[in-house]
């Protein structure tokens, strides 16, 4: 469900009717989930809502963390309180909804872990069918808990490409929910940047610090500030967006040093940030506009610092930190460092999810 150029297709909304739905500068809704800003979501029947009460997860003021890397202010929105403990949830339950409301009966998608953990959930929730295709080396807390939920799983040699190609190959009844191949996993992970920008009193952040594999984060948020611009709530600031890779496995990091328009596709990737290994993201031109135009950058981080960074986080602030975004986090420090980012900035990291899956027990 994409264009037949090849690019992403996105959902697009009445703003002017929204505008007027809104008093107070506020969403009318007051619902706990990602679901008060309905009115900015494709999905039309609420009966076709499958939540599991995903998004509005806390913006952690995150002062030792932050003296650590040297910022004044840095704050942490933490996806791991989601309902399968990672911010897949976001894209899943509004792509699960809205093709349950078009009638779709049965889902695929390729993973290395979470995003098959989440569509698990919100297939059972909907009493819908989901085909899960995972690289073999994909810790095994995934898998199970993937067959938990009633999932169809099928391990596959090598990385997430293969998986799709996999899953391609098999050509089932289903629809593809691949990362950003059909519009709606963008439009729950947009939720994203409506939650940091209210929760900051309908602002923007100096900075946001993204881990990036398939890049639906960076994409999702930028387009969040394009549609509060569009409804009255912000005005034309925006904050640099920031890609952190592992150097293992860096395709956009690359293409943001090379000045290229194209991501070329990353032979042998290799990353213990397993939700990082995407050597050819879909969406990619898309994720390095987000980056250029909000005057942003691509870091990669050395390979074996993910885990030493991921244990002095989490001491330090007491967060369940994956390793993606121990990723992120020396991505920032690296980006401190640099002085790409400033001291008295207003930066924001994504912590995308729980690390507790990673254990290979």
């Amino acid at each position: 469900m994409y264009c037949v150029c090849g690019s992403p297709l996105f959902a697009s909304y009445d703003f002017a009717s929204v505008r007027e739905d809104i008093a107070s500068n506020e969403f009318p809704s007051t619902a706990n989930s990602m679901w008060r800003y309905s009115q900015l979501l494709p999905v039309k029947s609420p009966s076709c809502i499958v939540s599991l009460g995903e998004g509005w997860t806390p913006l952690i003021l995150s002062r030792r963390l932050g003296k650590h890397l040297g910022l004044q202010m840095l704050r942490i929105k933490n996806e791991a309180q989601n309902p399968t403990t990672s911010f897949k949830d976001r894209g899943l339950c509004a792509a699960v909804s809205k093709h349950y409301e078009l009638g779709a009966t049965a889902f695929a998608l390729p993973s290395a872990g979470n995003a098959a953990v989440s569509l698990s959930a919100y297939a059972a929730a909907a009493g819908l069918k989901a085909y899960i295709f995972m690289p073999s080396d994909t810790p095994f807390g995934f898998y199970s808990q993937c067959e938990l939920f009633g999932a169809v799983t099928t391990r596959v040699e090598g990385t997430i490409s293969d998986a799709g190609a996999e899953m391609r190959k098999q050509n089932g009844d289903w629809t593809d929910l691949s990362t950003t191949k059909e519009p709606y996993r963008v439009e729950g992970k947009k939720t994203l940047g409506f939650e940091i920008s209210e929760q900051t009193g309908w602002s923007v952040p100096d900075a946001i610090i993204c881990p990036t594999g398939g890049g639906t984060a960076i994409i999702g948020i930028w387009k969040a500030f394009e549609e509060l611009e569009a409804i009255g709530l912000i005005g034309s600031e925006r904050p640099k967006m920031f890609a952190a890779q592992s150097g293992g496995c860096a395709p956009i990091v690359r293409a943001v040093e090379r000045g290229s328009d194209e991501i070329e596709p990353w032979v042998n990737g290799e990353t213990e940030a397993l939700g990082l290994r995407v050597p050819s993201p879909f969406a990619g031109r898309l994720i390095l506009n987000a980056i250029r135009q909000s005057g942003g950058d691509a870091v990669a981080v050395a390979e074996q610092d993910i885990e030493s960074t991921r244990r002095m986080a989490s001491k330090l602030e007491g967060l369940d930190i994956c390793p993606e975004t121990a990723v992120g986090i020396c991505g920032l420090s690296n980006l401190v460092e640099s002085g790409k980012i400033d001291y008295d900035e207003d930066v924001v990291l994504l912590n995308t999810g729980s690390g507790a899956r990673y254990i290979d027990i």
